[in-house]
């Protein structure tokens, strides 16, 4: 009994949710679901050949694809209790906590024994065999900050503008920096792009962004191109046949990886790159294996997957109850977003590499936890968003009818068999009236429902209008049938009267 109460509870809950709130949550699940799921085969196939020839992974071919579904379902849990939760208790009060803790774990990248530098970047914590990359987390704290600080001036009004340029730039800054001197400046770089779209939804003029761009941008290039590591990248860019066999030997491999598959690909687990010619082929350059694997129609159908999530993101940042939620459901949606555009183009040579991994697809624990974290946040504001019913939602919550023994059409009964004494089966109504036969049931002190005007209804109210029939036909010739039905004899039929009109005049002119 209780889990059918249960049950029920929450059958109610999921059909009072108006659309406008039920719609764009369904489909960011559904986007979710689908780019994960296609990132575990697309992991297990590009990862299968190096496990299986790795003394490292015991020689499993399913090392990576089993780790990947464990971090998978870590990232579910805590997307799942993030999601029950009101997001303004993260971005308020549980703040502080947050920001801390992310700080601690950026500081502990730059510790002996405690960091780890692979690829000669320093941008992890643990031990060689397990790690977490700290930046991946930090993210979160970052739009939480930002969001918590915008919301405080543009809606709250409780600090002003001098306050919040301070701590918007002491919330956010200190991370971004930290991350910098990893150096990880793709995710820098990703931050800063999602704080611009978060501006530009709070309505700041565009003038005075455009100002600090032209600024900081030229600063930016310089500083990058002071790192050897950053200017290789960007020659490599630049022209990545200059050196095909050294630092652009893993984009050219990509290209090919691409260029290979055509409209369909050559079809799942048969790709040839894989075979140690495309480094990182399960992480950084999954994408270059969709495509070969899966053709164009692959690589298009994952953009499309991420549009859908952008859309639903949006929807329900549109339809937040407050400047909070609106912000954390944009912010947290154009940061998959921006990252997913930064990994492709980078992938296919639009722009330089950054070594940022495919949200949802690419193997690592820190970002798929991270993104499904993430997930969490925009479905806590959709599960916690409210708006003042309208006038349709009160409708539609009238529009119920319930019986001892309900149906949706009801039983065929011939005409000849039905009886005008038969009382009709107890029916509660709600906002509308329902109808049977050729009037419409009325309430009646028993709380039955009967017709008016019928023969043998003892009513009051039926009585009634049995008189107010009677009297308002008093000159017709009402007649009662063998059933008890009343009807008004109108003599004979139209047809029959006007045959005895032609007939009549015919003889008379004779």
């Amino acid at each position: 009994m209780m889990a059918r109460e249960v049950s029920a509870e929450r059958g109610r809950k999921l059909f009072d949710t108006p659309a406008r709130f039920m719609q764009p949550r369904l489909f960011l699940y559904l986007a979710t679901f689908a780019l994960v799921a296609l990132g575990l085969v697309m992991v297990y196939s590009a990862s299968s050949i190096t496990s299986m020839l790795s003394r490292d992974t015991n020689y499993d071919a399913q090392f990576y694809l089993l780790r990947q579904a464990e971090f998978t379902a870590v990232g579910l849990v805590a997307a799942a209790v993030v999601a029950a939760t009101d997001y303004h208790l993260w971005s308020r009060s549980l703040l502080i906590p947050i920001w801390i803790v992310s700080l601690v774990m950026l500081g502990l990248v730059f510790v002996p024994g405690i960091g780890v530098s692979i690829n000669g970047a320093s941008r992890w914590i643990g031990t060689d065999a397990h790690t977490i990359q700290p930046s991946e987390f930090a993210k979160v704290a970052v739009i939480l900050t930002a969001a918590n600080v915008a919301s405080r001036y543009f809606e709250d009004a409780s600090i002003n503008g001098t306050k919040f340029l301070y701590l918007l730039g002491f919330g956010a800054g200190i991370p971004l920096g930290l991350i910098w001197n990893e150096p990880d400046k793709g995710t820098v770089i990703i931050c800063c792009l999602t704080l611009l779209v978060m501006a530009f939804l709070l309505g700041v003029p565009f003038k005075p962004v455009l100002a600090v761009l032209v600024v900081v941008v030229p600063l930016v290039a310089i500083v990058v191109m002071m790192d050897d590591y950053s200017r290789a990248r960007v020659m490599t860019f630049l022209n990545p046949w200059k050196d095909p066999y050294g630092d652009s030997y893993q984009l050219i491999q990509g290209l090919y990886a691409i260029g290979s598959g055509g409209l369909f690909g050559r079809g799942i687990g048969f790709s040839r790159q894989k075979y140690f010619y495309l480094p990182m082929a399960f992480n950084d350059f999954i994408y270059a294996i969709i495509g070969e694997e899966l053709g164009l129609a692959g690589t298009l159908g994952v953009l499309c997957g991420f549009a859908l999530f952008v859309w639903a993101g949006f929807q329900i940042a549109r339809y937040a109850p407050d400047l909070s939620g609106r912000l954390i459901a944009s912010g947290c949606t154009m940061l998959i977003f921006i990252q997913m555009l930064v990994n492709v183009c980078g992938v296919i040579g639009f722009i330089p590499l950054s070594g940022k991994p495919l949200p949802f697809i690419s193997y690592g624990g820190s970002s798929i936890i991270s993104c499904l974290i993430l997930v969490g946040f925009i479905a806590s504001v959709s599960r916690h968003s409210s708006l003042p019913d309208t006038v349709f939602d009160e409708r539609r919550r009238d529009w119920s009818v319930t019986s001892d023994s309900f149906s949706l059409v009801g039983e065929a009964t011939p005409r000849s068999a039905r009886s005008a004494t038969a009382e009709a089966h107890p029916i509660s109504t709600a906002g509308f009236t329902v109808f049977e036969g050729t009037g419409p049931l009325k309430r009646t002190q028993h709380g039955t429902a009967s017709r008016p005007g019928r023969v043998g209804d003892t009513s009051v109210e039926g009585i009634r209008a049995a008189r107010a029939f009677n009297e308002a036909h008093a000159q017709s010739r009402v007649t009662t049938d063998a059933s008890g039905r009343q009807r008004i004899d109108l003599g004979p039929s139209a047809r029959d009267r006007l045959r005895s009109a032609r007939g009549g005049g015919s003889h008379e002119g004779s």
